[in-house]
């Protein structure tokens, strides 16, 4: 038996992330890929990225000892190969490369900055699609803070991905704009196709939670109606509500009312009634494309 152990971490605009998967073949040359440990800090790089164009020193500092932190647990996990992804607030910030080489030279750790249209690729790669149903095409949506990533894939292979500056931190300080929304309908319209049924798949930490708070069971998909109900019930709550009725944590009791009307107009959008969480995300892909690619880095201890 063969074991890689991987770790894969995202760098996002609401939150940073870190999984650690085992990577097992069996004496069949099966392949399984196990999760082993996850682990989510909330740091909001995206409140100073989009509204000042620059990350803060102070929280440049608080980020590094969220590297660090990770550091330590790939070690004690001794992790052989991590993959450490930025995207849309690290993208946009004025002072990315500098961040990059202070992370470098105190933690060790290297960090590449991707761009959308990866970012995409990657997600919709991290499920495995059915490949005996030349009649469906499915439709990916990945909400993040700062961007949305919409993909089809049909016949197990991506045919078109495109990346929107549309997210839940942008909504929380109104910097989603009209013409972006205007762009996402105009896409989707321009790329559905009437021969072929369409299944809408949603990834991220709020559409995981979302279905969590319609009660809908997993492998189940979520549908319209319970969403916009959830929608409804929670605009009416303030913050403070939010977090207790609905046990939200406070990094998530704001963002998953942008998270849902982001959602919705897709769904609206595309002629679906309802959408279904396959639980992976961009950590889940990246576990891959270090594995399959060899694209990872050596953890120095």
């Amino acid at each position: 038996m063969d074991l890689n152990k991987i770790a894969a971490i995202d760098i996002g605009s609401n939150a940073v992330r870190m999984l650690i998967s085992y990577v097992i073949k069996n004496e069949k040359g099966e392949l399984h890929f196990q999760k082993n440990s996850y682990l989510r800090l909330p740091l909001r790089l995206g409140e100073d990225s989009f509204l000042n164009e620059s990350i803060s020193d102070s929280k440049i500092d608080t980020f590094i000892n969220v590297i660090n932190s990770m550091k330590y647990v790939m070690m004690v996990h001794k992790v052989d190969y991590y993959l450490a992804y930025a995207t849309s607030a690290l993208r946009e910030a004025k002072n990315s490369e500098t961040i990059k080489s202070r992370v470098r030279s105190e933690t060790g750790i290297i960090i590449n900055i991707i761009d959308g249209l990866k970012e995409a690729r990657i997600i919709s790669s991290a499920k495995p699609i059915e490949k005996n149903n030349p009649f469906r095409k499915n439709l990916y949506i990945d909400v993040g803070g700062g961007s949305t990533e919409l993909s089809f894939v049909q016949n197990a292979e991506k045919t078109i991905s495109c990346s929107f500056n549309i997210g839940t931190v942008r909504g929380l300080n109104k910097i989603n704009n009209d013409g972006i929304w205007n762009e996402i309908k105009t896409w989707i319209k321009n790329n559905l196709d009437n021969d072929f049924k369409l299944r809408l798949y949603g990834t991220g930490g709020n559409i995981n939670k979302i279905q969590n708070l319609t009660n809908t069971k997993v492998g189940k998909p979520i549908s319209y109606f319970s969403m916009i109900t959830l929608l409804n019930n929670l605009s009416k709550l303030g913050f403070e509500e939010r977090v207790l009725q609905y046990n939200l944590n406070p990094d998530r009791a704001d963002v998953i009312v942008p998270a849902l009307k982001i959602f919705l107009r897709t769904m609206e959008w595309s002629g679906s009634n309802k959408i279904f969480v396959p639980k992976v995300g961009l950590v889940d892909g990246m576990i891959k494309e270090v594995y399959y690619n060899n694209v990872g880095n050596k953890l120095q201890f």
